[in-house]
């Protein structure tokens, strides 16, 4: 049994890894294509392009697990039922618990391998690609803080504690320097609207100028800002939740109920995180009955297509239940783990015909 598990083992770890490759490709060249719209704006290079798709890369390993892994698990059953390999083992004896137990293990090893990348790999790439362009566009540099968003503009050093859904800004303050690098002026705004052309209107302002020794302080109702933050850039600034590690989701929701405000998008993203590693396992599992199932009307090519579309069936369940769950305010585990449980209950309940059969 020893040698038969491995031999499983290898197959499906092997044709796991191919999917994985043609995946990345084809991902790659979509960023690629995304990206090079942007060329020549700024400073923004090809260089500059090719980097942000390499550092997306580990992001996109990490979204396509699952699909890979069904595919890769279909691809590789099928071939054993094609060369009646797999009805061969049924015969002497393998049963389907121990198929199962074979899947399961090489699924809990990739499992455990998309942790690590969502975790610790993909978060950091993925902040430092959108840094990077940023920067190169814009000559913006920022960084996210449980104090808001900080952003380097020029000589000064803008803080903005909360981008709304509309593209505007609430709690603004601005550190403007001289070019000897002494604080000037101190400006803190309830709000801004951008106006369009690098200027925004802002509300709501007080305003505290140095000269030497001496202080002033100003309030206005109303106050333009030119700045070469624009609407467009706040979503490459500001990480999406789905895209920041389980640590972080956590700690920003902590933060976020610390300050009475509400956390359920992070609390949904956090729990999608920690049962990511589980949906690669019940992907690999779906996809043991439904190979043979589907062994006598199809070939290779018809398998590789029903993985493709399960595979996208479930990131798209995926979403549409975390953005039912946060429009509903479903509590998040159960937004998270319902697409899971659904697609396990449909990987047992097809082992189960078919044993019967």
């Amino acid at each position: 049994m020893r040698t038969l598990r491995s031999y499983i083992a290898r197959e499906v770890v092997v044709a796991t890894l191919l999917v994985f490759a043609a995946l990345l490709m084809l991902f790659g060249f979509f960023d690629l294509v995304e990206q090079v719209k942007d060329l020549g704006r700024g400073g923004y290079r090809l260089s500059h392009i090719l980097l942000h798709v390499l550092l997306s890369a580990p992001n996109n390993v990490y979204e396509v697990f699952p699909i890979a892994a069904l595919i890769g698990t279909l691809f590789a059953l099928a071939q054993l039922v094609a060369s009646s390999e797999y009805t061969v083992m049924r015969a002497s004896g393998v049963s389907l618990v121990r198929m199962v137990g074979v899947i399961g293990m090489v699924g809990a090893m990739f499992g455990a391998l998309t942790f690590v990348v969502g975790e610790f790999v993909a978060p950091p790439a993925e902040q430092f690609a959108q840094r990077l362009r940023s920067q190169a566009i814009a000559g913006i540099v920022a960084q996210e803080f449980r104090s808001g968003l900080w952003i380097k503009d020029g000589t000064a050093f803008v803080n903005v504690l909360e981008v709304t859904p509309s593209a505007g800004l609430k709690g603004i303050r601005i550190y403007e320097f001289d070019k000897s690098y002494r604080l000037r002026t101190l400006s803190y705004a309830a709000g801004a609207e951008y106006q369009g052309q690098n200027r925004w209107q802002l509300s709501d302002v007080a305003q505290t100028s140095f000269d030497g020794l001496k202080t002033r302080v100003s309030k206005l109702a109303n106050m333009e800002w030119h700045s070469v933050l624009e609407p467009a850039l706040l979503s490459v600034l500001l990480i999406k939740p789905e895209k920041m590690s389980a640590w972080s989701l956590y700690s920003y929701a902590q933060h976020l109920k610390e300050n009475r405000q509400k956390a359920l998008r992070y609390e949904i993203a956090l729990w999608t995180k920690l049962l990511y590693p589980v949906a690669v396992l019940v992907m690999m599992l779906l996809a043991l009955p439904f190979a043979y199932f589907q062994g006598r009307q199809g070939g290779v090519g018809a398998k590789i297509f029903a993985g493709i579309m399960l595979g996208l069936a479930f990131h798209f369940l995926n979403r549409l239940l975390g953005h039912l769950g946060l429009l509903n305010d479903w509590p998040p585990f159960a937004s998270a783990v319902a697409p899971t449980l659904l697609f396990l209950g449909i990987a047992i309940s097809m082992m189960w015909w078919q044993e019967r059969r």
